[in-house]
């Protein structure tokens, strides 16, 4: 049920790939509680993915950008402010790649040039977003700024491999450039760290369905979806959330303060 949130509200939502994607769903959801947007990916990604769909549904253009380069930021903050007629208030940052990982390269035995790669798109992308909002002056005070993370950040996962490190580099970004943009701009930067979701770029961690399975019997609440994501992004792109900034923020029904459940004690006790 829509509550009109953010009525009026315009951004860019990076990252959506197609129906699995929480960047798609939070599309969705900020089209349906009355936000605008504009949609990005790199361009390798848009012709992988089915994003033609999804502007279509939301009334979206799109605009195509690498992420880890200045100068299509540039065009895609400047051009998104032709489109929307205006200044932003929310961005979404949903993007993550670890070349170790597609190659199935053990964390022992990186290659260091996938490792950078996998660093600048997962994590140094969202400094140059950020970096190029703030010096565009592109957002408007008490504006929004959300990327993804996961809970490898803090604690280990052997198959998560360097994208564990991108993400932890990630929420030090968040936390820096935070203080910098409140103060300055009175703008908020939080990262949500979710549960592991089946998305399409998820699914392919080594020994993901077990994992999930695991984490399902691990949270009281259960795993949060997709959806239940976008929903919160939501939350944290409207203005019932003014004062939360500078946060890893955990949604992952629980799991991040569960020591050990019944049911994996059962499991284990079979």
């Amino acid at each position: 049920m829509p509550y009109n949130l953010l009525k009026g509200k315009k951004g860019i939502i990076f990252g959506a790939l197609d129906e699995n994607s929480i960047a798609w769903k939070t599309a969705e959801r900020v089209h349906e509680e009355g936000g605008t947007f504009v949609l990005t990916n790199a361009p390798i990604a848009m012709r992988m993915g089915q994003i033609n769909k999804l502007a279509e549904k939301t009334g979206s253009e799109i605009i195509p950008a690498d992420a880890t380069n200045l100068e299509d930021l540039q065009n895609l903050v400047e051009k998104s402010m032709e489109i929307l007629g205006g200044k932003l208030d929310f961005v979404l940052h949903s993007i993550g790649m670890s070349v170790n990982v597609r190659k199935g390269r053990a964390y022992t035995d990186q290659k260091y040039d996938f490792t950078s790669k996998g660093w600048d798109v997962s994590a140094v992308s969202f400094h140059k977003v950020m970096q190029t909002l703030y010096k565009t002056d592109a957002m408007n005070e008490w504006g929004s700024i959300v990327a993804l993370t996961y809970m490898a950040a803090q604690r280990t996962f052997p198959d998560y491999n360097d994208m564990a490190d991108n993400k932890a580099y990630l929420e030090s970004i968040a936390r820096s450039f935070g203080y910098f943009y409140g103060k300055d701009k009175k703008v908020r930067v939080n990262t949500i760290s979710q549960s592991p979701t089946p998305t399409t770029a998820g699914q392919g961690v080594k020994g993901f369905d077990g994992f999930i399975s695991y984490a399902e019997k691990m949270s009281p609440l259960g795993n949060a979806s997709a959806l239940d994501c976008a929903n919160y992004t939501v939350s944290l792109f409207s203005d019932l959330t003014r004062k939360v900034t500078m946060q890893n923020l955990f949604h992952d029904g629980g799991f991040s303060n569960t020591g050990v459940s019944n049911e994996v004690i059962e499991k284990f006790s079979e």
